[in-house]
């Protein structure tokens, strides 16, 4: 029988049924209603507010990046860090007061923030004995390595930023680096001496040097700040703020900074460069849901893994702490394209990005483990009591610590200690007689076990980090593991 003894009713020939819109479509957002395939009014206000939602989502979820640094940037800005050539540095450690994604309480930060377009060509003098350090551009790309991990190999030298319009000759006798955005973060470490920051702060503090190259006959004097114990916070909102923050880091960063891809997907919900974000009274009502969902969502990719090869252990709850290992976020070397619940796991959660994370780097660099879920693969509740064995010789010639973070902030837990860490090079700890040791987390210290006991928050969870300075094979080869996190009580 062929398709012209056939046809479908009001057709000359027998149309195929997966071409056609049926009249009524029950979906997960109502009903959808079709004259003759022609939406209906109330059904196109229907998918237009669903697009706008879902734009708002991906929005948020792409955007992070670039919030995140912005956050960072607006919260030294707080103390006074508004120049490149004022720093802020945490000389007594970072502690639990302000907020940071993730920081760490072992190494000595210095931070400040460079902007290309109001000082042109930026030279960074790095001094000698200098940890990892990297310059991330404003969407938090990988830019330039300094320190161990970079070109200067940890003997210090000078670097040069250069503008993403530079064009033209460049100096000789620095490590160049190029830049696709104005403004860029600077993120430094230096190491304890002896258990004690004193040596790293004054590393930074006499040592290092921020100035514009055409001021270099005459280099600003530096400026450092003290961050330590101070109450900022440098997290990005998770509310309709979100928005704003992006629109600011859109607006001020040159146009060929993104892709028109994401530039577009920004821009179908009013976020564009050269134009005010002013969403009516619907729209702001879309994208406050929106990023609700958002958020609901960055939380359930780091909580609800489901990638099981990101565990780094057959059976294990412990998950690598740079998701799908690759720095630019490509899946399967770029086969698979962008990764980009990856992307969201690591700027959601953390800050910074080095190749230098995600790459086997023996005796340099450093390496990270997500601890979130006890070994029977529950959320961790600030009023239990767990534990965790740690083997001894800890593959690190520098340290292995684990620090503890609100599910909340990201940032370090806020408790009566002002460092919810251990670190087995600065802290002094029962050892078993195997020579491994045993950590405990609860609202209380088990007897004689005070010095291994890091507090928790009855009411609250939490969710470490291990961390590995300076990695050793054993840690790749995975010859040594750390145990899971175990339920005391």
């Amino acid at each position: 029988m062929t398709a012209q003894s056939n046809p479908t009713p009001n057709y000359n020939t027998q149309i195929p049924e997966k071409i056609m819109t049926p009249d009524t479509v029950e979906t997960r957002i109502g009903t959808l209603e079709f004259f003759d395939g022609i939406p209906t009014k109330e059904t196109a206000a229907l998918v237009y507010d669903n697009l706008d939602f879902l734009r708002g989502i991906e929005t948020f979820l792409n955007g992070i990046p670039a919030a995140s640094l912005e956050a960072l940037r607006r919260g030294q800005a707080e103390l006074g860090a508004t120049e490149c050539y004022q720093a802020i540095v945490f000389d007594n450690l970072m502690d639990s007061n302000p907020l940071y994604l993730t920081g760490n309480t072992d190494t000595v930060y210095c931070v400040f923030y460079l902007d290309l377009k109001k000082d042109g060509p930026t030279v960074v003098e790095i001094p000698a004995g200098a940890g990892p350090g990297t310059v991330d551009d404003a969407f938090f790309r990988f830019v330039i390595d300094m320190g161990a991990p970079g070109p200067d190999r940890g003997k210090g030298g000078k670097y040069l930023l250069l503008p993403p319009d530079h064009e033209g000759d460049v100096p000789e006798g620095y490590f160049v680096a190029k830049s696709p955005s104005w403004v860029n973060g600077v993120f430094l470490r230096g190491f304890l001496e002896d258990g004690k920051p004193d040596a790293a702060s004054k590393m930074w503090r006499e040592n290092l040097k921020v100035y514009p190259l055409s001021k270099i006959d005459n280099p600003p004097a530096m400026e450092f700040i003290n961050g330590s114990e101070s109450t900022i916070n440098t997290v990005h909102a998770n509310n309709f703020e979100f928005y704003e923050e992006l629109h600011s880091v859109i607006d001020r960063e040159p146009i060929e900074f993104l892709d028109p891809e994401l530039r577009g997907l920004f821009a179908a919900i009013g976020i564009q460069k050269g134009k005010p974000f002013a969403p009516d009274a619907r729209m702001k009502k879309i994208l406050t849901d929106a990023v609700a969902v958002g958020n609901a969502t960055a939380r359930s990719i780091f909580w609800y893994e489901r990638d099981q090869s990101e565990f780094l252990y057959e059976g294990s709850y412990w998950k690598r702490g740079f998701v799908g290992g690759n720095y630019q976020f490509l899946r399967d070397e770029g086969m698979g394209g962008r990764h980009q619940d990856a992307r969201v796991h690591t700027f959601y959660m953390a800050t910074v990005n080095t190749p230098a994370m995600a790459m086997k780097l023996i005796g340099k660099g450093s390496q990270y483990a997500w601890g979130y879920l006890d070994s029977n693969g529950s959320t961790l509740d600030g009023s239990k009591t767990y534990k965790l064995n740690l083997p001894k010789d800890p593959p690190a010639l520098r340290f292995m610590s684990i620090v503890v973070y609100d599910p909340q902030t990201r940032s370090e837990l806020q408790t009566g200690q002002p460092y919810p860490s251990k670190n087995n090079s600065r802290d002094k700890m029962v050892t078993n007689d195997d020579g491994s040791v045993d950590l405990y987390f609860g609202p209380t210290a088990p007897s004689g076990m005070e010095d291994n006991w890091i507090e928790t928050v009855p009411g609250k969870g939490w969710f470490c980090l291990l961390r590995l300075y300076s990695p050793t094979e054993p840690w790749f080869d995975q010859t040594w593991r750390p145990g899971e996190i175990e339920l005391v009580d």
